[in-house]
């Protein structure tokens, strides 16, 4: 009787874990749209970052806006470069862009990590996403996913013109250039694609859809969750077999 008391007081206590640990997961994914993947046979603890709405900077967006906080993301990637049981990290995308600071940070991390990254595309990847998008190790994007490729824009007054234009040349040839040295498209052809006037509707840029984006070089492969997934532990296998 007393090892069947002991047998009851195990499953009740591990079932109790399960709903904290599920209650936990959810309201992780809630405040910072961030979880660890840690229920897969392959024993491999993958965290999954998702970049979503508009990347946020040093001001605060709208409270009805769906944001990415910097501020957030870039603790937890040197939390998981500094883990032990985190392998890997799988960044999904569907942001409209955002600050270009905030974004090039984000991007400039992952880029840094020791750890495999794969990013996956879904609804779109615009704008300071681009660099996100190839700053992994390998990219993938769905076919109905987007990409627009736009210069960076300017927005009210500009005093001091000369000065203001040449700062923000320097921008976008901070952008060019992360986003050539991380994915196989060249220079003149990113600046091509960003100065088309001819598809955006009262603005210059390009839209490239699902695998458009691949024949340019800018992602990697069309495919999806499972994909991704799958390849993160190729990775991370790979990576074992290594050391």
């Amino acid at each position: 009787m007393d090892a069947e008391k002991e047998n009851k007081k195990d499953v009740g206590s591990s079932e109790e874990e399960k709903r904290d640990k599920e209650s936990y997961r959810e309201e992780r994914i809630e405040k910072t749209g961030q979880v660890t993947l840690d229920e897969n046979g392959e024993n491999q603890d993958i965290h999954l970052l998702s970049i979503i709405g508009e990347v946020e900077g040093h001001e605060n967006l709208s409270g009805n806006a769906k944001t990415t906080k910097y501020e957030h993301v870039l603790p937890q990637l040197a939390a998981i470069e500094d883990s032990n049981r985190i392998k890997g990290v799988l960044v999904i995308l569907n942001t409209m862009g955002g600050d270009v600071e905030a974004g090039l940070a984000i991007a400039e991390m992952l880029a840094s990590m020791s750890k495999p990254t794969v990013s996956l595309v879904l609804g779109g990847s615009h704008s300071i996403g681009v660099p996100i998008a190839v700053s992994t190790d390998y990219s993938y994007i769905v076919k109905t996913g987007t990409m627009v490729i736009h210069p960076v824009r300017m927005n009210g007054m500009v005093i001091g013109a000369p000065q203001t234009f040449d700062y923000f040349r320097q921008i976008q040839d901070r952008i060019t250039g992360f986003v050539c040295d991380h994915c196989r498209i060249k220079k003149k052809m990113l600046e091509q694609l960003m100065m088309e006037t001819g598809v955006l509707t009262k603005d210059v840029g390009t839209i490239l859809v699902g695998e458009e984006a691949v024949k340019y070089g800018i992602i990697d492969e069309v495919g999806g969750i499972t994909h991704a997934i799958k390849k993160l532990h190729q990775m991370i296998d790979s990576g074992n077999a290594d050391n």
